[in-house]
């Protein structure tokens, strides 16, 4: 998540919550965004956040690597509401018969849902994509 416009910008589906998964979501997050400082990572503290190779991907793109307080869900409280919601309104609603129909759910949920169409009282009632658009909108004419 984008923490400027509360956009999802990089997610992975897995059956395990390990590194490979992280470094998966990171993947896409990054090649997103196209920008290469000032970039802050921030997460939980837990054990695939604080794996090495983790560490050294984000080192190795210079990336500052922030974690929350141990057990204080609050220091990352937007990532929270968003897991909440997503379970709410789509996982939590309905039994998946393969792995390919849940990600086309998440996929449907956070492309066409999320970013699209849920405004955010933070955003001044936009939704993640209104938001950043009219930041550049404003920005390029600057």
């Amino acid at each position: 998540m984008d923490l400027f416009s509360r956009k999802i910008i990089g997610w992975s589906l897995s059956s395990k919550h390990d590194t490979a998964l992280i470094i998966a979501a990171f993947h896409k997050a990054y090649q997103s965004r196209n920008i290469s400082y000032g970039l802050i990572f921030h997460s939980d503290q837990g054990a695939e956040y604080t794996a090495s190779s983790f560490r050294k991907l984000l080192d190795a793109n210079n990336i500052v690597q922030s974690f929350s307080k141990k057990g204080c869900p609050f220091d990352n409280a937007c990532c929270e509401s968003f897991f909440k919601f997503l379970k709410k309104n789509c996982t939590n609603r309905r039994t998946y018969h393969s792995v390919e129909e849940l990600r086309l759910d998440i996929f449907d949920y956070i492309e066409n849902l999320y970013n699209n169409r849920l405004p955010h009282g933070s955003l001044a009632y936009k939704t993640p994509n209104e938001f950043e658009a009219d930041f550049f909108n404003r920005f390029s004419s600057v």
